[in-house]
């Protein structure tokens, strides 16, 4: 997190532990633009690993990772629990799609324990750039094209039941995403 946090363009850094669900740790990085990550400051980190990420990547089994742009954000705060929604649409019921998961986020965060929630699409293109980095992992990286986060806060098992009733909701009719809770662990600015 250090690293990325100290490349020009990235906001925030979050490191999260699972709670419930895989993989057993998510971390959320912000930035001033998806541009950042398509950037050679960026790039120039990931093709040049520091020998302790060269050390530590290849223990990472199990990777997804997708560079997103935010679709859709409601709600006035963030929590110390997430709720990470991974899953794929169709193109063809794409617009469908974005338009009932906002719908469904915006009557989501009026509940109780809901900080906030975001609708997250992949730039598939950037998120398989091959970089020095993601190859000294020791397995292949999955790309989600679609990501729903639900922040909140509370017990830790009450949350991951309702992120579990969330992931029943009719705006994820026959997607059947990977549902994963988290706690956080660290965040880091700037």
């Amino acid at each position: 997190m250090p690293e990325r946090a100290a490349i020009p363009g990235f906001l925030r850094g979050r490191r999260y532990i699972a709670v419930d669900g895989a993989p057993e740790f998510f971390n959320l990085y912000e930035t001033a633009s998806t541009a950042v990550l398509a950037g050679n400051d960026y790039l120039e980190r990931l093709n040049h690993p520091t020998p302790w990420t060269v050390a530590t990547v290849k223990h990472f089994r199990g990777v997804a990772r997708s560079l997103c742009e935010v679709a859709h954000s409601r709600g006035e705060g963030e929590g110390g629990l997430i709720a990470t929604y991974r899953y794929d649409v169709a193109d063809a019921d794409a617009a469908r799609h974005r338009k009932a998961m906002r719908d469904a986020l915006d009557r989501l965060v009026d509940s109780n324990g809901i900080a906030g929630a975001h609708l997250l699409v992949a730039d598939t293109d950037a998120s398989a750039i091959e970089t020095a980095e993601k190859r000294a992992r020791a397995s292949g990286t999955e790309v989600p094209r679609w990501v729903v986060l639900v922040e909140g806060w509370g017990d830790a098992e009450a949350f991951a039941a309702q992120a579990d009733a969330f992931a029943d909701d009719g705006a994820f009719a026959g997607l059947s995403p990977d549902v994963a809770v988290y706690r956080l662990q660290n965040a880091r600015v700037r």
